[in-house]
Order: C-alpha cells, then structure tokens, then sequence
C-alpha cells in the first residue's frame, strides 16, 4: 500500500480499529481523538452511532448514509456526522482520511504483540 501520511503522523500510535485492510494513528487528547485513517480494500461500515465526527477525505472515495440520506465524497472533501446519528457506508480501496472524534476514548491504542 502506497504510505499517504509523512513520519510524524507514522510515527504516532497505530489505533486498534476492527476493521480489515485499515491502517490508522492515532492522536489523542484529554477531550477528543484525531485519527490518520488508510485503507487497502473494500471495507462495508454497518449502522452505528457515537458521538459528533468531522471528516476530511485525503484520497479515494466513501460513501455515507448518514440519517437516511447517502453522500459520496472524495478527495478534498468533508462531511459531519452529528452526535447520536446513524450513519453506514462503504469505504473503498485507496481510501484516506482525517477524522475528529469529539470524544477521547473512541478508539485504543493497539497492543503490540511481541
């Protein structure tokens, strides 16, 4: 896979997010995260809520159903997912983006295994 981030975001902890193909860093903050997200395949997002996310597409493409109503976007494009929405979506190979979570504990860091 083609590295889209430069060293000092590889150089922040990989996240742990179940999800396959993902490659994702994780920079976190007493009150929110940001997370460097890339993907190597076709990844489905089933239904889910959380709380607020902001999202800048790098490269690739994403499509969203976010409250009922589907979107694609693609590089230079953002989208908002508010507070306690549902929202679903098909990620496709190639795929990077940027994410504000506005909560600190959304994802963990991943464990090295060793």
């Amino acid at each position: 896979m083609n590295q889209v981030f430069p060293e000092p975001i590889t150089n922040l902890p990989e996240a742990d997010i179940p999800l396959d193909g993902i490659t994702a860093y994780l920079s976190q903050s007493d009150t929110h995260q940001i997370i460097f997200m890339q993907f190597e395949q076709d990844t489905d997002l089933p239904e889910h809520t959380h709380a607020a996310q902001v999202g800048i597409v790098l490269e690739g493409k994403i499509e969203l159903v976010i409250d009922g109503i589907r979107q694609s976007f693609t590089k230079g494009d953002r989208y908002y997912i508010p507070e306690g929405i549902k929202h679903s979506g098909k990620i496709y190979a190639g795929y990077a983006d940027m994410i504000f979570f506005n909560e600190p504990n959304r994802y963990t860091k991943k464990k090295n295994l060793v």
